[in-house]
């Protein structure tokens, strides 16, 4: 029997949905880079409802316990006599989530003496040390553009709610008030702006298709440049670093990987070289930018709104200063995890439990380290340092 430690985000405090709001979620054959959706078999929860938090289990526990193994979900994981410390040195497979994540430190891993694999439910797994599983021989994995677009529409919908000025107009709305020319005193259109986007995978490369149509002038950067049909179909402007881009735009979209080299990128001397009244979407990671450097940035002006879904750490505390600075349109990283993405997400999980106890390979796009190296997706994203 194994232990499988499955560390997801708390339940509704209002309580689990007694009746959703839809009945049924469209379903998704396949993804945008052309790979097919998830096929595990025997979901243990209907696709639409909530299975991303404790009560939820991402529908595991059937599948694990028919197996003979135990499961463990808790929200738990800070601080030593928490629950993801105490049961981490017996867990063979350690799952986590990108919006609540298990830190899978050196001096964990150093602890978990029995763990095999890692799993990241969602897309990005910089929350686990790499290089210490990787000499570990601990197979990391995470289910590989199960939310790039509902990420990327999220990043449409910031870009409109801080361009338009959207959320302050809401809230006068919400007051009673009829504030006309105080909610379009910030108000833009978007149309003929300069939009950047910081790295073209998979979720910059679906926000500049989706955001084309409005009628912006599209650029980006990226170590592996677009085809150049791509970026005639597109009419992007390719720079060759970002410094280059963050010159030109009037909005700038953060997807570029967190590591060593790019944690804190934007930071005061970043900000300096940026147009006054210029937007910062980030929906990557929260050790990307300063963050203190982002609040004096909006409170000179120099950046005239910032919208991020992503944070450090997460959860953030309540005294945080991103929840209180001035034109920001924050969002506690929900934008890879709706009811739909749980579905997908969940789905892929156990997929990738289905090959790991049947001693079938799991997909090259899920793997992020396996037999000591970084494989698959891994090694097209991730450095080891």
């Amino acid at each position: 029997m194994a232990k499988v430690l499955c560390i997801l985000y708390p339940d509704p405090e209002t309580g689990y949905p007694p009746r959703y709001a839809r009945d049924a979620i469209p379903v998704i054959s396949g993804y945008a880079n052309g790979h097919t959706a998830l096929t595990p078999k025997a979901l243990g929860f209907k696709p639409g409802e909530l299975v991303g938090s404790v009560s939820g289990e991402l529908g595991l526990r059937s599948y694990l316990e028919k197996l003979g193994h135990q499961l463990v979900v808790t929200s738990d994981k800070e601080g030593p006599d928490s629950e993801f410390d105490r049961h981490l040195p017996d867990a063979e497979v350690v799952i986590s989530q990108p919006f609540w994540p298990a830190y899978l430190t050196a001096e964990r891993i150093a602890k978990a003496k029995k763990l095999k694999l890692a799993l990241t439910a969602g897309i990005g797994s910089d929350h686990v040390d790499l290089e210490v599983a990787a000499r570990n021989q601990i197979t990391v994995a995470e289910v590989t553009g199960s939310n790039s677009i509902s990420v990327a529409e999220h990043v449409v919908m910031m870009v409109l709610s801080l361009v338009r000025n959207y959320l302050p107009s809401h809230e006068y709305a919400v007051k009673g008030g009829w504030d006309t020319a105080d909610c379009v005193a910030r108000s833009y259109d978007i149309e003929g702006m300069h939009f950047g986007t910081i790295a073209a995978e998979r979720i910059g490369l679906a926000v500049l298709r989706r955001l084309k149509p409005f009628g912006l002038q599209l650029h980006y950067t990226d170590p592996h440049r677009l085809s150049p049909d791509l970026e005639e179909e597109l009419g992007v402007t390719y720079h060759p670093d970002a410094l280059s881009l963050v010159k030109a735009v009037d909005i700038i979209n953060l997807e570029m990987p967190l590591y060593p080299s790019t944690e804190h990128f934007f930071d005061d001397k970043i900000f300096a070289q940026v147009k006054r009244g210029t937007y910062l979407i980030n929906t990557a990671r929260g050790k990307l930018v300063d963050r203190d450097a982002v609040v004096r940035a909006l409170q000179t002006g120099q950046l005239a709104g910032y919208a991020g879904d992503v944070w450090y750490p997460q959860p953030a505390p309540k005294d945080h200063p991103w929840r209180t600075m001035p034109h920001n349109g924050m969002t506690p990283h929900i934008s890879g995890t709706s009811l739909s993405v749980q579905a997908r997400y969940a789905a892929g999980i156990l997929e990738i439990l289905q090959r790991f106890y049947e001693g079938t390979p799991i997909r090259d796009e899920y793997l992020i380290v396996d037999g000591g190296a970084l494989e698959g997706t891994g090694a097209r994203s991730y450095k080891l340092t």
